[in-house]
């Protein structure tokens, strides 16, 4: 289990299972592999109705994001993003992130109305795959830059829950959202109650798993997204209890939720056409990713620096904010859930959109990987020149 919790394992096992899925998916019997997750399971008696891939974008996905919103319930009220500011340098630079890969999006999709549906999908940084691979090549960066790489993700993450909240609704149901909303407010009371007795405690617990399935299938049948439930009961749990139900979640979001669905997402057949006819989609979340992150990044970074007090060192220097910057293309988890639903309608964009998510990151991962590793060595060295002064003294 220690090493199911550990920032590098996750990273590698998220990779691999995009890297496989890819590859299954151009084999000779690949097409059957995308086929079969495209058939539908229903609940008997209901009217939720899903394909496999859907089980696992809808479903198993809003696990993910309920962890996702205990840690920021979390950072909001305790930790690092619990005060202005705090919050100020890492929310500057994480509009940056937002702000410019959209333009750098928009700038490359050209006038194309179906490549520019897809604006949202470079916003997002993966918090588990960037926090892997800075404990994979930050041996000796300052805690600093994992906080504001943390907090420059976490802000990422309100803003991709937003997009889905907000732009991929379809046919809103207000009446099937608003039980929803209610059934969230019952699961928050739930997770409050006080006992000392285990039996009733257990009874609060079957109760609440309960109460949050209901939640997930009203906000479903509404028209949200379905991970916005996750999101809200996230949020809404009592933070000791949320924490609590995150460490014990967290192998099984490490282990099985994210390898599923990387291994489902990246189920995608390469086009075989010449460049020139690939959508412009892939050529802009291609480089939105590591550009635009970087660009935005370290300029909003760098702007955010000059808010902090006079005569004050900045919380993280700017080479480091750049490393941050090439982390933050990252997208994976959100930017290919953001892809599956800006494209759902045009199946072969959407694929495209996914080898360009997948690119992107990619090129982000080994930016990053350069960047990261050349900041560590440079504190490291710092901290022998450090130690042999005060040996010498």
């Amino acid at each position: 289990m220690k090493l199911l919790r550990s920032e590098r394992f996750p990273a590698i096992l998220l990779l691999v299972a995009a890297a496989l899925g890819l590859l299954i998916a151009n084999l000779p019997f690949g097409p059957a592999v995308v086929e079969a997750s495209h058939a539908h399971l229903a609940i008997p008696g209901t009217p939720i109705d899903l394909s496999l891939a859907h089980w696992v974008s809808d479903g198993l996905l809003a696990i993910f994001f309920f962890a996702v919103a205990v840690e920021l319930q979390y950072e909001l009220t305790r930790g690092q993003l619990n005060s202005p500011r705090k919050a100020l340098q890492p929310a500057i630079a994480a509009v940056g992130g937002v702000v410019v890969p959209i333009a750098v999006f928009l700038v490359i999709a050209g006038g194309d109305p179906v490549a520019r549906a897809g604006w949202p999908i470079p916003t997002a940084t993966d918090i588990a795959f960037a926090l892997g691979v800075l404990a994979v090549f930050g041996k000796g960066l300052p805690s600093p830059v994992r906080i504001f790489l943390l907090a420059l993700a976490i802000i990422d993450d309100i803003v991709g829950i937003i997009f889905i909240a907000v732009l991929f609704a379809q046919d809103m149901n207000l009446g099937e959202l608003a039980i929803g909303i209610v059934l969230v407010v019952v699961f928050a009371v739930l997770s409050r109650l006080e006992t000392t007795s285990r039996g009733t405690r257990l009874t609060i617990r079957t109760l609440m798993l309960l109460v949050a399935i209901a939640a997930w299938v009203f906000v479903l049948l509404s028209g949200v997204h379905a991970t916005i439930a996750g999101v809200m009961l996230g949020l809404a749990i009592r933070q000791g209890t949320g924490m609590h139900v995150r460490h014990t979640l967290e192998p099984w979001i490490n282990a099985v939720i994210l390898p599923i669905f990387a291994f489902v997402a990246a189920l995608v057949v390469i086009p075989r056409v010449s460049p020139e006819a690939l959508s412009p989609a892939l050529w802009a979340i291609l480089v939105a990713l590591p550009v635009g992150k970087i660009l935005g990044i370290g300029l909003f970074g760098w702007i955010g620096m000059r808010f902090r007090p006079r005569g004050t060192a900045p919380a993280v220097a700017m080479p480091d904010v750049l490393a941050a910057g090439a982390l933050g293309g990252i997208g994976f988890t959100v930017s290919l859930l953001l892809a599956n639903l800006a494209y759902a309608d045009t199946p072969l964009v959407r694929d495209e959109a996914i080898l360009g998510v997948l690119g992107g990151s990619v090129l982000s991962l080994v930016i990053a990987a350069v960047l990261v590793s050349w900041r560590a060595r440079h504190y490291r060295r710092l901290a022998a020149s450090s130690s042999s002064a005060t040996s010498s003294s």
